[in-house]
């Protein structure tokens, strides 16, 4: 059976670019290409714009005291906290420059792996009628498995790029872009979202005789 991807309305749809950042992109290894991977989700905020899709940034980032309050029983952020890792204010935790935000453009700064869980990022999408989510991140098994659970679960339809999100670990990568996230989201990648956002853009308004 054919299953056949839904088109979507950018007029309620935000694109989520997740910890493009500094830091992060130099943690992933050779093979993963950050140069092209930058390009293709550059070009896609550019689509996305041209149709008047809302853009949402999320970074991770830490004050002294959000490092303090992390509970030792949290075994990746304990050890974040502990080494005083991803400061908010460091160079490196900024967002790329080659993806900078516009004015208008969502932003957040979140404190655990989720877009949703640490910030007011599903308020502001909901203020804005938001209804679907079309996601580019890094790390696949980091913020992008934990996001797309979290927004599935709150009911926004999702579209998750498979070229504008990786891992360091292929393997990992691979069994969720095609055994988890299938069950979850459309997967789909750049050029077939710019088939969806032409086919989903609303036509001219109709005009009456006198």
């Amino acid at each position: 059976m054919t299953v056949t991807t839904p088109a979507l309305d950018p007029r309620t749809t935000a694109l989520l670019v997740m910890d493009y950042q500094q830091a992060i992109l130099a943690s992933l290894p050779g093979p993963a290409n950050p140069e092209a991977l930058l390009s293709r989700v550059a070009d896609t905020i550019a689509d996305m714009r041209a149709h008047d899709a809302a853009i949402a940034y999320v970074r991770v980032g830490f004050t002294e005291a959000e490092w303090a309050a992390i509970p030792p029983a949290n075994k990746t952020f304990s050890f974040i906290g502990r080494q005083h890792l991803m400061h908010h204010e460091e160079p490196d935790t900024a967002f790329h420059d080659r993806l900078a935000p516009e004015p208008g453009d969502i932003t957040v700064r979140k404190t655990r792996y989720g877009a949703l869980s640490t910030t007011d990022l599903d308020r502001q999408l909901r203020d804005r009628g938001i209804t679907t989510l079309v996601i580019a991140g890094i790390t696949t098994s980091g913020v992008v498995l934990s996001t797309v659970t979290d927004a599935a679960d709150r009911d926004y339809r999702l579209y998750i790029l498979s070229d504008c999100v990786t891992d360091p670990d292929p393997q990992t990568h691979h069994t969720l872009m095609t055994g988890i996230f299938p069950k979850l989201a459309h997967v789909i990648d750049t050029a077939e979202l710019r088939s969806l956002l032409h086919e989903g853009r609303p036509g001219p308004p109709a005009t009456g005789r006198a």
